[in-house]
């Protein structure tokens, strides 16, 4: 079958995608007094054709795969990726919850990766809106290992004018038909929150073009992280109260969460970096809070994950010059995936999460820290309970360094004095972790992996450590 060019399919795709605009138009229907509105239906065209990376084609062809596509080997792990277009149009709102604006027409973006085979799909569809801090799309919670081994379908939406226009700029082809301002008449990116209900939507209750294929989702989950986070905590707190629900549940990780008490259960995950005060909202029946100690805002899963995409899509990974050496290694994704799994349980049966100790403050108001300068309290995994490095949430220098929080590996005779033979050191990893397995915070592949690890690792032989 001869394929037709890809520019020409990426001309149609827009083509098709305006005449979906203008057929989504119609109004949801206005609510009756003291009736939360409806969530207006969306368009969803796609799969938008064009090149993946690596294709030898894709310098001819300006950028003609998804900005920030993932690097991992998808297809050897039974996962697609796929990106559509999601059209129609969206009410506007302020942070204080007012409505300024309806009907304004738009056009974005969902990035999906979901299984390919129906049968490996779990029901479970996480609905990420997209952290554009660093001034682009950053698919801040994507975590290839966890989602994957659950089978999770993760989406991620293109809710904000600073992602979407920075999109438009690198792949016009691509992407210069997007536009989430109602053509400049709302930068302050009004119009987002109904966007990404209206993506939730698109998931949860498919009409024609599906995002996840012949997938079904059974639980649809919002999450966001850091300022993506914050977004949400005004959605929740004043949007949603007067609109109709379309997630099951939130998840509001390394950043704000919402103070109004709702019917969809909410989980905050915060690092170290993010704890700031030792006042803080009680759990309840509807909401859960987990303090990670030494864990930071942006460690460094993250940074080695994103570097090579950074320097695919736009030509360099940052490099910072920060007070203290960063990017703590504590693995905050291992509990966020404990947290995410907790989060379907209780949507779908009702079974409320394990609470977990606060961090420690001081009387002066900083936070404790034992003899070798960690975090007292919180959610301690092994590599804080049994600790061959200091890692902390903090860090201060240029630009972002205070959200990397520190990695500082032990010196021989620290770890001479901590840890007399290899075995013994195991053994306290394997204690650590079966602990942290039974109050729910790791779950058991991951404890296996820090297992794998720390047989790996010098520590307790030739009298100290050869590999941090």
């Amino acid at each position: 079958m001869t394929r037709p060019p890809r520019t020409a399919a990426l001309a149609a795709a827009l083509v098709t995608t305006l005449v979906a605009t203008l057929l989504a138009s119609t109004p949801a229907g206005a609510a009756a007094p003291g009736e939360r509105e409806p969530i207006a239906r969306a368009a969803v065209r796609g799969p938008i054709p064009g090149t993946v990376p690596g294709d030898p084609l894709a310098e001819r062809l300006a950028d003609t795969y998804p900005f920030f596509s993932t690097p991992s080997d998808l297809a050897a792990k039974g996962y697609v990726e796929e990106e559509f277009y999601l059209s129609g149009v969206a009410d506007g709102w302020d942070t204080a919850g007012n409505q300024v604006a309806t009907d304004v027409a738009y056009q974005t973006r969902l990035v999906v990766r979901r299984p390919a085979d129906p049968r490996r799909f779990n029901g479970v569809a996480l609905v990420e809106w997209q952290n554009v801090t660093a001034g682009y799309d950053l698919d801040a919670l994507w975590n290839a290992e966890s989602t994957i081994r659950a089978g999770d379908a993760w989406i991620g939406v293109s809710a904000q004018r600073v992602g979407v226009d920075q999109l438009r700029g690198w792949s016009p082809t691509r992407y210069g038909g997007l536009d989430v301002t109602g053509g400049g008449r709302y930068v302050g990116d009004q119009l987002s929150y109904d966007i990404f209900a209206q993506a939730g939507r698109a998931v949860a209750d498919p009409r024609g073009v599906s995002p996840l294929g012949r997938l079904r989702a059974r639980t649809v989950l919002a999450i966001g992280a850091s300022q993506s986070a914050g977004r949400m905590t005004v959605y929740y707190d004043r949007v949603l109260p007067q609109v109709q629900p379309v997630f099951d549940g939130y998840g509001f990780i390394v950043g704000s969460a919402p103070t109004r008490v709702g019917d969809e259960p909410v989980f905050q995950v915060l690092s170290e970096t993010d704890v700031r005060t030792p006042v803080r909202p009680a759990d309840t029946d509807r909401f859960r809070r987990w303090e990670v100690a030494g864990a930071a805002h942006s460690g460094q899963n993250g940074q080695v994950y994103r570097a090579p995409i950074q320097e695919r899509d736009l030509g360099a990974a940052p490099v910072y010059t920060c007070a203290r050496p960063p990017f703590s290694r504590v693995p905050m994704q291992h509990v966020t995936a404990a947290a995410y799994a907790h989060l379907v349980r209780w949507v779908e049966r009702g079974t409320p999460p394990p609470t977990a100790p606060p961090l420690v403050f001081n009387p002066d108001g900083t936070k404790a820290r034992d003899a070798h300068g960690l975090a007292r309290g919180g959610i301690r995994l092994s590599q804080v309970a049994v600790p061959t490095a200091l890692n902390t949430g903090d860090n201060a220098g240029e630009s972002f360094c205070v959200l990397f929080g520190t990695y500082q590996p032990f010196d021989e005779a620290t770890l001479d004095q901590l840890y007399r033979t290899h075995a013994g050191y195991v053994a306290r990893v394997v204690t650590a972790d079966v602990r942290n397995v039974a109050a729910g915070y790791l779950q058991p592949a991951d404890a296996a992996e820090n297992l794998r690890e720390a047989l790996r690792a010098d520590v307790g032989r030739h009298g100290g450590t050869r590999r941090p």
